[in-house]
């Protein structure tokens, strides 16, 4: 079995190939490690047949809805994921047969509502059903401390003890275990009556995860992030630096305008000298009036050069085709002291 673990902070995820048939399938992967993948399955000369997201991840951005577009390969999730664009679901004791691998689905619901782990030769991937030395929180959505005990002690538990045990989280930077040490070893595991183990559970009082919300939304739904949002804006537009945009100014150029899209006690405070005010949430239904020449050469700009990027995508939507975003935004422009009119 080819294998090979991507670590991204404390998340882990997987790629797995049957070399035999160049097949593979993505574990969990991570929204930041896209390009990584590929790169992966290329130097292994294998193709990615699946994408598996072993639950509805709370805290981080997965990576399956996107590269199952990309590739043209089904996300797998379990039967009751909210997730539209699971593909393939399994249910328990359920199989995906890649090349010579056969990847057993076992509902483990507790962590998640549609948690499962998954069971491969000599390991078993464990989402964060359990973790090495700990176990899945079930204080966020569809989380269920009863549900976790019996997934835990009821099936997880009762594999072979020296089955490899792979999580979807580290943050020790730990490889992997066994069931055999966790069972001895995991100080939430010893808490074997379902009572005492319960009670711990709901006495963790754990912080929310960072960005618990965005990750939730787009990976129930498969939308975008906010950073995929901005990411792909950058992509379609042009740039121009705050140096160059003003050499333009100094030197007196009428043949470009400076587009504001901050708001309007923003602007006022303080703009690049000869700017037009308009702000983005009115772009769409303004913007003809307000630039009636569609060749025109567009410089958008706002506080932090995100916003005006966004901006200057719809612009070109639009068909004004000379827009361009601001590398930057005004707060770096008052930090380098350039002309400002009131």
């Amino acid at each position: 079995m080819l294998f090979e673990q991507i670590a991204t902070g404390g998340c882990q995820s997987y790629l797995l190939g049957c070399p035999d048939t160049q097949c593979a399938v993505l574990i969990d992967p991570e929204i930041s490690q896209i390009d990584r993948y590929q790169g992966l399955a290329s130097r292994y000369g294998v193709r990615i047949r699946y994408v598996i997201d072993t639950h509805t991840h709370a805290d981080h951005f997965s990576a399956a809805h996107r590269i199952s577009e990309t590739l043209g390969v089904p996300t797998v999730m379990h039967q009751v994921s909210p997730a539209p664009h699971a593909g393939l679901r399994l249910g328990d004791d359920e199989m995906l047969i890649v090349g010579n691998l056969r990847i057993r689905a076992l509902h483990t619901p507790g962590h998640t509502r549609d948690s499962m782990c998954l069971v491969v030769g000599d390991r078993v991937f464990t989402g964060d059903t359990l973790l090495i030395g700990g176990t899945g929180r079930t204080d966020l959505p569809t989380g269920n401390p009863e549900q976790l005990y019996d997934s835990l002690f009821g099936k997880l538990l009762t594999l072979d003890p020296a089955l490899l045990v792979y999580p979807a989280h580290d943050y020790k930077g730990r490889t992997h275990s066994t069931i055999g040490a966790e069972i001895a070893e995991n100080p939430r595991l010893q808490k074997r009556d379902r009572a005492e183990f319960v009670q711990m559970m709901r006495e963790l009082n754990l912080a929310a995860p960072t960005h618990m919300t965005e990750a939730l939304r787009t990976n129930m739904t498969g939308g975008k992030t906010v950073s995929q949002l901005l990411a792909d804006a950058a992509a379609k537009v042009p740039h121009i630096g705050l140096e160059e945009l003003r050499r333009h100014i100094d030197g007196g150029a009428n043949n470009l305008l400076v587009l504001d899209v901050r708001e309007d006690a923003a602007f006022r405070s303080g703009h690049i000298p000869g700017a037009r005010h308009l702000p983005r949430g009115q772009l769409e239904l303004r913007v003809n009036e307000e630039i009636p020449d569609p060749t025109m050469r567009i410089v958008t700009c706002c506080e932090f050069g995100k916003i005006s990027t966004l901006a200057a995508a719809t612009l070109r939507e639009l068909g004004f085709m000379r827009a361009v975003a601001l590398d930057g935004g005004m707060k770096i422009w008052r930090d380098k002291d350039y002309p400002i009119e009131t």
